[in-house]
């Protein structure tokens, strides 16, 4: 009886521990989110005789959904998840197998990434190889912490080796924004774990030249040449993704600084940029809500940024540590790449904006990244 009520205590002890204000950030993005969501898909429906709702009641169960995989990432200590890793790591690179099998994967915009399920759900393997890779480099680089030495130059080898696999696996499919976002995270944890610098340099210069040497040789798909290229002159492919570029910067802009109104954006409810409701969902923010909405929405990211590097600084352990600084990285450069893309200052590379964008395997991924900063928020303090 003693052990269930301190087990309960402890629970009840932690959850009252999670940082509130990384919360709140976190729940204003996904009400305005939700709202973005809807007012990108409403309109198109009703005009068709279909359910205006249809986006907006997935969208809300994928949250949901979400919400409970965050909640239980918590109740483990962070700790303990080591012992978990390899577990994750194998899930993941099963299913990104998976997608390759032909007759399982389901192919979209020329990428292979998708598994489908009933009910018209997909499922987004590369998602989750996005947490197993962070705790996987993080038990690695965080082995010799209890003797307080550096990774050595074999422990960054063996991080590099377990990320190499999935990554391989995403590079086939080919999904160029997310293995965009995985070294993104994977350079942060090296380069914050206490291993040499050579290592970040080295990886930067290698992922300058992979980036080239993939697209010179054709390992890039025609179609993620074409969004390369819009990007350099939006006016290569006029009737594509020079088209959505485009269109983009006119919706965007055409909010001026206080929007159209919820619901009331012409260019939004015309459906005149493609993919509005997942990779370019900012641009219904920029015409309905305006800059002051806008404004808004940076406004949270930045205050959940800042708090993560809180959680991450005030980490009691090197594992703590590495997995809160793969969380932060991945967030950042996912964020900056989907918001640089709607405004065609980055190239289009198809990266859902976290917690906004519609996407149930993109939704799952994010909350469970915040479950682990909480996780490590809780047990640090």
């Amino acid at each position: 009886m003693s052990s269930t009520f301190k087990y309960r205590s402890s629970n009840n002890s932690a959850f009252a521990r999670f940082d509130k204000t990384l919360n709140f950030a976190v729940g204003g993005l996904l009400v305005i989110g939700t709202l973005l969501v809807y007012a990108a898909t409403r309109e198109w429906f009703k005009s068709n005789n279909l359910d205006p709702e249809y986006y907006l009641k997935r969208h809300v169960l994928n949250i949901l959904i979400g919400a409970l995989l965050a909640y239980g990432t918590t109740l483990v200590d962070y700790r303990l998840l080591r012992a978990y890793t390899p577990i994750v790591w194998a899930v993941a690179v099963v299913g990104l197998i998976i997608v390759l099998i032909p007759g399982l994967g389901t192919e979209v915009n020329s990428s292979k990434a998708w598994i489908s399920l009933p009910g018209g759900f997909q499922l987004q393997p590369a998602e989750l190889a996005k947490i197993a890779i962070i705790i996987g480099i993080a038990m690695i680089l965080s082995d010799r912490d209890q003797t307080h030495e550096d990774p050595t130059d074999l422990d960054v080898l063996k991080a590099l080796l377990i990320s190499a696999v999935p990554v391989l696996l995403i590079v086939a499919q080919p999904d160029l924004g997310t293995v965009l976002i995985i070294s993104a995270a994977i350079v942060a944890m090296i380069g914050v774990s206490g291993a040499k610098p050579i290592w970040v340099i080295g990886l930067l210069l290698l992922a300058g030249i992979g980036g080239f040497t993939a697209v010179q040789t054709g390992a890039v798909s025609d179609y993620q040449v074409a969004r390369l290229q819009s990007f350099v002159d939006p006016t290569s492919d006029p009737q594509a993704t020079g088209y959505q570029l485009r269109q983009s910067r006119i919706t965007i802009g055409s909010g001026g600084f206080f929007g159209k109104g919820l619901f009331n954006g012409p260019q939004t409810n015309g459906r005149f940029v493609p993919e509005q409701q997942t990779d370019f969902i900012f641009t219904v923010a920029g015409e309905e809500l305006g800059f002051l909405g806008c404004s808004v929405i940076l406004f949270l990211y930045l205050l959940f940024f800042i708090r993560a590097f809180t959680i991450c600084r005030r980490s009691s352990d090197l594992f703590g540590k590495l997995v809160s600084i793969g969380v932060i990285a991945w967030f950042i450069f996912q964020s900056f790449e989907n918001i640089g893309m709607a405004m065609g200052l980055m190239p289009m590379t198809g990266v859902p904006l976290p917690f906004l964008s519609y996407g149930g395997s993109s939704m799952f991924a994010n909350l469970i990244g915040v479950g682990l900063l909480q996780n490590v928020h809780s047990r640090s303090r």
